[in-house]
């Protein structure tokens, strides 16, 4: 089946707990494995063929659910990032309206009363998410060994494991790059070299929460994240660029520490990630 959002977990759950062997892929893979098969048309009947087609063909993984503690991280972290992208909202139209020539005390008084609310419910979530973390020991030890890296929260540590499932069915970097759409995209055909890119397709929540990370440790200077920005800035001259090159390097550090079950030492992982980096 395709992963339509959260539709398909019902059904997902229920097959799983009676013995069913379950597939479950993105629909932009489906889509584009209809389309090399000559199919043209879209309809329920011909979306069945084709999934029938994939799993048969292709050596595709057995879906495995979430974990009690993973499904309560990812309510709450995705609640966490709408409540942070409303009070976004809220702040530029309060910034934009206290700027106009003629105003109103009961907008001004109501958009300061939205956004004081949000930070208030902001502030409960965060603790929920430490909560929930504390409330299962083994991920909690992880998580702690992972939150000594300088500039990432509790928040976007759990993030990332909730939306990973916990790097269970990733095997290497690789994968995981690609899963989060850092994956770089080319656009190259005969002596004609295209920009290249990162793909964004994957998981935007992921890319979101490491957005603001990725400032941190640039901003304070911490090492190998500011070399790396350094770098890439010197020769691309974009700062967004560098940028998502740190938040990158941040996920590829929270998966290998995830998965060595390590705390985070500068002077172990600076060369060999860079190293990984590099070479994929």
């Amino acid at each position: 089946m395709e992963a339509t959002g959260v539709y398909y977990e019902s059904l997902a759950w229920y097959l799983f707990q009676n013995q069913f062997s379950v597939i479950v892929v993105l629909p932009n893979k489906a889509k584009y494995y209809l389309k090399s098969l000559g199919f043209k048309s879209k309809n329920d009947k011909i979306d069945a063929k084709g999934l029938a087609y994939m799993a048969i063909q292709q050596n595709l993984k057995l879906w495995k659910p979430f974990s009690e503690s993973i499904y309560q991280l990812r309510h709450l972290t995705r609640l966490h990032q709408q409540l942070q992208e409303s009070r976004t909202i809220f702040r530029n139209q309060l910034h934009a309206y206290d700027s106009g020539h003629m105003q109103s005390d009961v907008v001004q008084s109501t958009l300061q009363g939205l956004i004081s609310e949000l930070d208030t419910k902001i502030k409960e979530v965060n603790e929920a998410v430490e909560e929930a973390l504390k409330a299962d020991p083994a991920l909690w030890e992880k998580v702690q060994k992972i939150n000594t890296v300088k500039g990432l929260g509790l928040t976007s540590i759990a993030t990332i494991i909730a939306e990973t499932n916990g790097f269970e069915l990733f095997n290497s970097l690789a994968q995981v790059v690609s899963y989060a759409g850092y994956d770089v995209s080319e656009n190259q055909s005969g002596s004609r070299t295209g920009n290249q890119r990162i793909s964004k397709k994957g998981n935007s929540r992921i890319r979101r929460i490491l957005f603001l990370p990725a400032f941190s440790v640039v901003r304070y200077n911490l090492k190998p994240f500011s070399d790396l920005y350094e770098r890439v800035y010197e020769r691309s001259r974009l700062k967004m660029k560098a940028y998502v090159a740190v938040q990158r390097k941040l996920l590829i550090l929270v998966y290998t520490l995830w998965k060595r079950n390590e705390e985070y030492d500068p002077g172990k992982y600076l060369k060999k990630i860079d190293i990984l980096i590099t070479s994929r």
